[in-house]
């Protein structure tokens, strides 16, 4: 989401071994409910496709657009998430997305979940915990994908409410950011915030030197706006995040997930629900493992390990796609189909789901992290809508030629981590941020 000292971040506390991480942990644990909510939000449509058109008497052009009004609510709030979270705290933008979804499910996007996690965490704990966000934003959809099957679609509607009210009341008992403090010059708050996260009796010297003087070297520098995003020192991060939230969308994730239903009933199932179920059910448990490998393999191995699943499971939807079109093999067509899709799902699942996230927030400078954050958000936002409103349209034009486009989309996607994007595993935010910077001068 500028200059580093030569001392490392302590890998944990020094001192006060007991509990020194629980409120790490805890307050993790709070911000991360709206996550959970977010994937609730998302995966809504997939198992209610059918039963909305139904009772609304949508056509597929008027529901391709409902399906995409998560998106928008996003976008909205992508816009508005950086700048409210440098006036109000990352906390008080987690709890102004509370608030907003409880009124419609809009905006879900104003919390800076990953963000708040990357500066509370320990170095070698950063990874697996930012990673949480997206094990609990497929926790959401699996839930979900399981009890849509089950229960009305406006029942549904109502038991999404239930964590942001959670989340609300959770926000009163959590530190706010060390380093938010720090930017906007609440010390003694800052020294309070640091201390509980890091245990009562852990010195925390050398971490409150360290992050101090990166900021007052930042502050040092012009007030940035979006325009600055494209200035040389920090048009690589930039590049970086950019580029990441771009594959993630038009890879074609929306697109399954929003209508995994009616995919699986054109590939040749007589039902949607068993196929919907069984993505709910692989998503979570691969997540948790892909934030298990995040501090231990790396970013970079996770995220070519991913994309290279998502290549071949977009070749196998796409093969099963063109036999059903030409007749061949069609009692294989359905099996075919639905392995494809869940290659895909847990391709997706261990690592562009919750990476690139990881990375964005490691990546751009205190100064320009909620503008920077904000408008690489909007850039996801942006595809995910793209993809959410033609992906049934691509479908009636091509189911094969669909998936062979997500496909080719894949394997530019590794190519681009090849060269572009860096390993940030084992390094402080300041160390990251002072790499790059220097690579792009």
């Amino acid at each position: 989401m500028g200059a580093s000292s030569g001392a490392s971040e302590p890998l944990l506390p020094r001192a006060g071994g007991d509990g020194s991480l629980a409120m790490v942990i805890a307050s993790t644990g709070v911000a991360v409910l709206g996550s959970f909510v977010f994937g609730v939000s998302i995966g809504y449509s997939a198992p209610t496709q059918s039963k909305i058109r139904e009772d609304l008497q949508l056509s597929l052009s008027e529901y391709s657009f409902f399906g995409s009004i998560i998106t928008i609510g996003a976008m909205i709030g992508a816009v508005a998430s950086g700048h409210l979270a440098d006036i109000a705290g990352r906390k008080g933008a987690m709890r102004t997305s509370a608030l907003v979804c409880i009124v419609g499910w809009l905006a879900i996007f104003f919390a800076q979940v990953p963000v708040f996690i990357a500066e509370i965490a320990p170095k070698a704990l950063r990874g697996g915990l930012t990673t949480l966000n997206q094990l609990l934003v497929c926790t959401g959809l699996s839930v979900t994908y399981i009890v849509g099957t089950m229960v009305t679609w406006r029942v549904l509607v109502i038991a999404g409410l239930v964590p942001s009210i959670i989340l609300i009341v959770g926000l009163s008992f959590i530190p706010e950011s060390p380093r938010w403090l720090a930017k906007v010059g609440r010390q003694k708050e800052f020294e309070i915030a640091l201390q509980c996260l890091r245990g009562k009796d852990a010195d925390v010297s050398i971490e409150a030197a360290e992050i101090k003087e990166f900021i007052e070297t930042i502050e040092n520098l012009p007030k940035a706006g979006v325009q600055d995003l494209f200035n040389r020192a920090y048009i690589r991060p930039v590049i970086v995040g950019v580029g990441l939230m771009v594959f993630q969308q038009f890879v074609g994730i929306n697109g399954i997930l929003f209508y995994a239903s009616e995919t699986f009933v054109s590939a040749g199932f007589a039902s949607g629900d068993l196929g919907t179920i069984l993505m709910g059910c692989i998503q979570a448990p691969i997540t948790a493992v892909g934030a298990l490998l995040m501090d231990r393999s790396g970013r970079r191995p996770l995220l070519l390990i991913s994309t290279s699943g998502l290549l071949i499971g977009s070749l196998m939807s796409a093969v099963s796609f063109y036999l059903k079109i030409h007749g061949l093999f069609l009692e294989q067509v359905p099996i075919i189909a639905l392995t494809g899709i869940l290659v895909y799902i847990a391709s997706y699942s261990i690592g562009m789901g919750a990476v690139p996230w990881v990375i964005m927030s490691e990546i751009f400078p205190i100064n320009i992290k909620g503008i920077g954050g904000s408008f690489v958000t909007l850039v996801n936002w942006s595809g995910s809508w793209a993809v959410s409103f033609a992906f049934n349209f691509f479908m009636s034009w091509s189911s094969s030629g669909t998936f062979f486009l997500f496909a080719l989309v894949c394997a530019v996607a590794i190519l681009f981590i090849v060269n572009i994007v860096p390993e940030t595993k084992g390094k402080t935010l300041e160390e990251i941020q002072a790499s790059m910077n220097s690579s792009s001068t």
